[in-house]
């Protein structure tokens, strides 16, 4: 059943993606930072949580599941250190990400040739 949640839940986050580029003149790059803020609010609303649990992967996989990520650990930081974590909890709580991004990136720039498609 997880795995029915997990492909149901990622599903509708990136059909509603899909009809937002389709139906408004929104850049992709826009709708991008967009699912992250959203998954920043519904996490400060206290409404990702439930989602996460429910969805598993297909909730903690997309961009909103970053932005989900970034405010868990703002929240989590700031409840230990203080103010102070308000500034390093969201990087910290999200590092393994952002790393595994850049090196498949890299990786991906060494096994093929990038440019300009002509």
């Amino acid at each position: 059943m997880a795995y029915l949640n997990a492909f149901l839940c990622g599903g509708l986050l990136c059909a509603l993606g899909q009809i937002i580029i389709d139906k408004t003149k929104l850049t992709p790059a826009r709708i991008l930072v967009g699912y992250v803020v959203t998954g920043v609010l519904l996490q400060a609303l206290g409404l990702y949580e439930p989602l996460a649990d429910w969805g598993g992967a297909g909730a903690t996989v997309p961009l909103t599941g970053f932005g989900y990520s970034l405010a868990k650990g703002v929240e989590q930081a700031v409840a230990q250190q203080g103010l102070l974590g308000a500034l390093t909890g969201g990087l910290t709580a999200t590092a393994g990400g952002i790393t595994a991004a850049m090196l498949f990136s890299l990786l991906a720039a060494l096994l093929f040739k990038p440019g300009d498609k002509r």
